[in-house]
């Protein structure tokens, strides 16, 4: 169904209810005045005949005997009227065609009585020793009320359809904006996320427009950069392959100890790129939709110790902690809040000399933990420091994947927290990381 029957369906169905409870609510009303208006004419009529008759009170006064046949012509238009005087049970005088015994025996008031088959509503009354009766035949009245209604409804039931087909054509011009941004989209490439320009737009379609622009231009960036992302990856993952390729086909054509160091080159090249598939499929995962809800709370403490032991598995003395000893409890899952933690100290050990240590400082606040990883490496410069936390980014021939920082980051921004890299006074890099605190 079309946006245009739908709202012609919901205002139309709205209309016809709207308008039909008025519509039987004063047809109703008019009908109870009709017959109201109606009885009040029959009493009226009563009582003029009753006050007519006792102005000439000679003409009847004394008289016996039957009336004599009436001289009166009622017109078409009358004929459903009827008149009745009777004095004393004698009936004086009646309109053409009034039974004078069915008339003569009313109930004093307002009646509805059967006479000769046909329907009547009537009214007697006693006045100066007369006895007044007028009736309505009940079929006259229902065909007045019919004539009323077909009068009243005709002009509403032509006023309904054509408010139907002027809303048609109302919310035809009203829908054309959207109509046209229909086609202005439809027009463009797939491939074009280029903003829509907005300036004939309708006033009522702009915030949809601007909604659209935004997620055209957060759709740029991400497509940016995932095609950066796989050119990337293609290039890290072919020099590996490569060196392995190389060093196989060294191990196949020689014997001895270059086989045996051809073999290693090729065994440390499959670690260097298992290393680096298990490091962007942690970026895939922290980055996209990925569910990591473990239901395991995260203590800051036993972060740092899971993420020292695996830092440094044989070396774990080069790690120096110190922490608060205040307990906490970190706002993300336990295993990302090491993997963050754990690459931040590889950078640390792998670029500070042999005899150096690595210090983490571990202090909290009341909704937040940071950890501090300070280094005697030979640091970062100023455009380097902007350029760390990009993927695949090292300096010179540096060994590793280039992704350390840039997981680490990724896990921060997406639990609200911040990673920051400092140059130290000293000598040396702090890279202070950021976490949120489990609310109490």
């Amino acid at each position: 169904m079309t946006l245009r029957l739908r709202l012609l369906l919901m205002i139309g169905v709205s209309m016809i209810l709207l308008w039909g409870g008025v519509a039987v609510w004063m047809l109703h009303d008019l009908g109870n005045e009709m017959q109201r208006t109606l009885d009040q004419r029959l009493a009226m009529s009563a009582n003029m005949v009753a006050g007519l008759m006792s102005q000439n009170p000679a003409a009847w006064d004394g008289r016996t005997g039957k009336a004599g046949a009436s001289t009166l012509s009622m017109p078409g238009m009358a004929k459903g009227l009827a008149c009745h005087v009777s004095l004393r049970g004698e009936v004086i005088a009646r309109t053409p065609g009034a039974a004078p015994e069915p008339m003569a025996t009313a109930a004093l008031g307002f009646s509805n009585r059967e006479i000769n088959g046909e329907h009547w509503r009537s009214y007697t009354l006693d006045a100066h020793g007369l006895r007044v009766t007028t009736a309505d035949r009940l079929t006259e009245r229902g065909a007045l009320l019919r004539n009323v209604t077909a009068a009243a409804v005709v002009p509403f039931v032509v006023a309904l359809i054509g408010s139907l087909l002027v809303l048609w054509f109302g919310v035809g011009s009203g829908l054309l904006p959207l109509e046209r941004l229909r086609q202005v989209l439809a027009s463009r490439t797939p491939d074009a996320l280029t903003p829509i320009p907005n300036a004939p737009m309708s006033r009522d379609l702009l915030p949809l427009v601007n909604t659209l622009n935004h997620l055209l231009e957060r759709m740029n960036v991400t497509i940016s950069r995932e095609r950066r992302f796989t050119s990337d990856a293609a290039h890290e993952l072919r020099t590996p392959l490569t060196a392995i390729k190389t060093h196989l086909q060294v191990a196949r054509i020689t014997q001895g100890k270059d086989t045996e160091a051809a073999m290693d080159y090729a065994e440390e090249g499959v670690a260097r790129l298992q290393h680096t598939l298990s490091q962007l499929l942690t970026l895939t995962q922290v980055e996209g939709a990925f569910s990591w809800e473990d239901g395991r709370s995260a203590d800051a403490d036993e972060v740092a110790r899971l993420a020292m032991r695996d830092a440094a598995p044989e070396a774990s003395d080069r790690i120096v902690l110190d922490s608060d000893g205040s307990c906490a409890e970190l706002a993300l899952p336990q295993a990302l809040a090491v993997t963050a933690l754990r690459n931040l100290l590889d950078n640390a050990l792998r670029h500070s000399p042999a005899g150096n240590s690595v210090r983490l400082t571990l202090r909290r606040s009341p909704d937040a933990i940071s950890f501090s990883v300070c280094d005697r490496g030979p640091g970062l410069g100023d455009d380097e420091l902007i350029l760390a936390t990009q993927r695949f980014w090292r300096r010179g021939s540096g060994r590793g994947s280039g992704l350390g920082l840039s997981i680490v980051a990724a896990i921060a921004e997406r639990f609200g927290g911040s990673l920051e890299l400092l140059q130290r006074a000293g000598g040396g890099l702090e890279a202070k990381l950021t976490l949120p605190a489990q609310s109490r």
